[in-house]
């Protein structure tokens, strides 16, 4: 289907109904694509850190020590399913999970050394996996997508 527009006197184009679908049909079909790049990345994980755990460890990193509950709103998900990965994390040593003064019945979330250096190490595959996908892409063509992607982002 081609968009179409007219001209409108004294202005620029105005465009179509039938063109504005199309174009948000398209950015859906592409959005969806992007689910496959992520399962690609997930590849790259070591097998004993899933993309769940890498979550985990990726939110406490950005936005510090939180309850469980606080995490789970972060990562979107059921608290339930936040609690297995965060068990996962914390076997493996990639967490403490210590008494929160305030409320005894909860727990503080906090990345330990080993889960720092674990992130450092998620961080490097993650980049090496993107750059080599994207040799061929120029650098204002990644900044292009960077830009948008977090223009996207705001957006919701």
């Amino acid at each position: 289907m081609v968009a179409r527009s007219n001209e409108i006197e004294g202005g620029g184009p105005v465009t179509t109904q039938a063109a504005r679908s199309t174009r948000y049909e398209e950015l859906a079909r592409q959005l969806t694509g992007i689910g496959a790049v992520k399962r690609d990345l997930a590849r790259i994980l070591p097998p004993a850190c899933p993309p769940g755990s890498a979550a985990v460890l990726s939110v406490l990193d950005r936005h510090g020590e939180m309850r469980l509950s606080r995490l789970s709103e972060f990562m979107a998900v059921d608290i339930s399913v936040t609690s297995r990965h965060v068990a996962h994390v914390a076997q493996r040593g990639w967490i403490d999970r210590e008494t929160d003064p305030g409320d005894g019945r909860c727990r503080i979330l906090r990345l330990t050394p080993a889960g720092r250096a674990l992130l450092a190490e998620l961080g490097a595959r993650y980049t090496d996996a993107l750059e080599k996908a994207l040799a061929d892409w120029s650098a204002e063509d990644v900044d292009v997508l960077n830009t948008l992607l977090a223009r996207l982002r705001s957006s919701f």
